[in-house]
């Protein structure tokens, strides 16, 4: 069968004037991947990977662009046009993705990015996206554990910290006192399960746990060191500010890695800062 809003490997099964059309493993369906998409090298029977999606005539239609997210996923997508039924997202394809008026929590406006949920609605086989995110995250059945590397996405600024989308799936909260880094809405980056708090609420952490952690701004300092030509002007002394705008990690952090680096003889610490040996 088709998957529509996902990637499908489908066989070259015939050769029309207006295209290639695609089979699926069971031969049971058919799908166009026109001509615009066609590349020379494409040869009967030979397996392709394709997106699916519905044209403008909500018909399944195959192409060889990649969206910028798939079925299921949430991605930060720009609107390009509002009509009076809802909004229209360029969501890199050539049909933009349509987003309900009853699929946003305000209305949207043309030039703004949103954080999106993409759905088949199931009523009418339309791919279509939806701004209430909140509603497709659930922590009730946990798939990660703590320690875990996960994949963030950021989704809101709140009192606390940044609410990030956990793997696509759960939703997780990073302390503003724990970011030693410029985030903005939209942004993708790997995190790690810090703590599972009551009623399965997750803390996420940037920062590796245990001594990984250390060895990596141990090495992201070595690199900032040999780039400056063997020294830097911060020490032990310096103010967390200052290492948190040239270093983006705590000066707690950066205490540490610095008596690692010294330890094993590869720096010397002084009073105006710390040089390669």
């Amino acid at each position: 069968m088709l998957f529509i809003g996902k990637y499908n490997t489908l066989t070259i099964n015939r050769v029309t004037s207006v295209g290639l059309y695609l089979r699926d493993a069971e031969e049971e369906e058919e799908v166009l991947l026109p001509n615009k998409y066609v590349m020379d090298d494409m040869k009967l029977d030979e397996q392709i990977r394709v997106f699916v999606y519905n044209d403008s005539e909500d018909r399944p239609v195959a192409t060889t662009q990649q969206p910028k997210l798939i079925r299921n996923e949430f991605g930060y997508l720009e609107v390009k046009d509002v009509s009076s039924n809802g909004a229209f997202l360029d969501w890199g394809l050539e049909k933009d993705l349509f987003v309900p008026f009853r699929e946003q929590p305000v209305p949207m406006r043309v030039g703004q990015k949103y954080i999106v949920y993409l759905y088949l609605d199931r009523r009418t086989d339309r791919l279509l996206a939806s701004a209430k995110w909140k509603k497709q995250v659930e922590n009730e059945r946990l798939l990660v554990k703590e320690g875990d590397e996960v994949d963030i996405l950021i989704a809101e600024r709140t009192d606390l910290g940044y609410n990030v989308i956990v793997n696509n799936f759960h939703i997780g909260l990073v302390y503003y006192n724990e970011v030693f880094r410029k985030l903005g809405i939209g942004d993708q980056l790997k995190g790690y399960v810090k703590t599972i708090r009551e009623e399965n609420k997750l803390d996420i952490s940037l920062e590796k746990p245990g001594y990984e952690r250390v060895e990596g701004y141990a090495g992201d300092i070595l690199d900032r060191l040999k780039a400056n030509g063997g020294f830097l002007a911060l020490s032990d002394k310096s103010e967390p500010e200052l290492i948190v705008q040239q270093l983006e990690m705590s000066k707690k952090n950066f205490k540490k890695a610095i008596g690692g680096l010294y330890k094993q003889g590869l720096i010397q610490i002084g009073e105006d800062g710390i040089r390669l040996i």
